[in-house]
């Protein structure tokens, strides 16, 4: 490895030095956490993760290379990787490309030979920070003042969310339940995990209105996960308010929490994050225990929440919501991904489950 030196310089003023793998230059990001062993891939081409820069807690990263199967989106969304030791030469059946070549193809920051326990634990302690990564020798001051005056933007799920509406058709038509999806940053996994089963999907761009999602006459509609502040996308919550009632909805992610400010619950940002593919959630209503993938800043909040919101998930490390669902408008929505990938399959069956309902209702409904 040639010894370039990159810089990772915390909001606080913490500069760690440590050797560069990926693009020159200088990116600003909101510095986090993944726990997964795996899944590099997946995390770094995850629209959730737009203007974030990634810390792996796993000490070898890249040692399987990079297949393109696996990725998550058409490209890196990541602002940055940071990583103990990275693997250069990779070995595995699958691999296309090896990790620095794919940071490098995206023009992404990747920095290796830095102490990532460090950085965690600060992060656990303390609460997220921003931070810059750069392979530029800077004058340090004046990007500390740049991190601590960035933000995320408030209009992320602008940036990640397709332009144009897609529409995956399946031969019999007159079996198939029409699901609809409003893109915040969709995962591919998302779309493969729904079109596993006998569905016709519509995906629909972020903005589009009330009217147009209900004049496609779905049988139900997913708000899919994405980046950003929740109580940013404030458009988006008083277009859902107007579908309320007159169709199912499913949220994941993002789209959960959208889905609770459109009830009128509460959201406020997490101290460090849930990232990772290994967090315990429990089943409220089975007692059962899944092992889930997670991607997430921000909470939905216990104080004050509203009567017509049942919680049916908790998060066994911390008791955060995971799930709720209201019987009253035919909404059930989710916090952690039952897609997985990177992650354990144990809450795949939650479509199935989903699918169902909507199956029993449709059928009510004809009679």
């Amino acid at each position: 490895m040639t010894n370039n030196k990159a810089y990772l310089i915390i909001e606080d003023g913490i500069i760690l030095e440590g050797i560069s793998f990926g693009a020159d230059g200088t990116s600003l990001g909101e510095l986090v956490f993944n726990t997964s062993m795996v899944g590099y891939t997946e995390i770094l081409t995850d629209p959730s993760y737009a203007h974030q820069i990634i810390t792996m807690t796993y000490s070898e990263i890249g040692n399987y290379g990079v297949n393109f199967n696996d990725v998550e989106s058409q490209k890196i969304y990541a602002k940055g990787l940071i990583v103990k030791n990275l693997c250069e030469h990779e070995s595995h059946y699958n691999s296309q490309k090896n990790l620095k070549n794919f940071l490098i193809d995206n023009n992404i920051i990747g920095i290796s030979n830095v102490d990532t326990r460090f950085i965690t634990k600060k992060l656990a302690n303390e609460g997220s920070k921003m931070c810059a990564i750069t392979t530029k020798n800077h004058n340090f001051d004046e990007l500390l003042h740049k991190i601590r005056q960035y933000k995320i933007p408030k209009d992320v799920v602008s940036e990640v969310s397709r332009k144009n509406i897609i529409k995956y058709t399946k031969e019999d038509v007159s079996k198939t339940l029409k699901l609809g999806v409003l893109d915040f940053g969709i995962k591919n996994n998302i779309i493969n995990e729904i079109l596993k089963r006998d569905i016709e999907l519509t995906l629909l761009p972020y903005n589009t209105t009330s009217d147009e999602i209900l004049s496609y006459k779905f049988d139900a509609l997913l708000l899919s996960n994405g980046p950003g502040d929740p109580k940013d996308c404030s458009l988006i919550i008083e277009n859902i308010k107007k579908i309320i009632g007159k169709i199912p909805l499913f949220g994941i992610c993002l789209g959960y929490q959208i889905l609770a400010l459109a009830l009128n619950a509460k959201t406020d940002k997490l101290k460090f994050g849930h990232r990772g593919g290994n967090h315990p959630v429990i089943d409220l209503k089975s007692g059962k225990v899944f092992m889930t993938s997670q991607n997430h800043g921000y909470k939905v909040m216990d104080e004050n929440l509203p009567y017509d919101i049942e919680v049916t998930h908790r998060n066994l490390n911390d008791n955060t919501i995971e799930g709720f669902e209201s019987k009253k408008y035919n909404i059930k929505a989710l916090q952690f991904h039952p897609e997985a990938s990177p992650g354990p399959l144990d809450a795949s069956v939650i479509f199935d489950k989903w699918i169902n309902d909507i199956d029993y209702k449709k059928e009510k409904i004809n009679g």
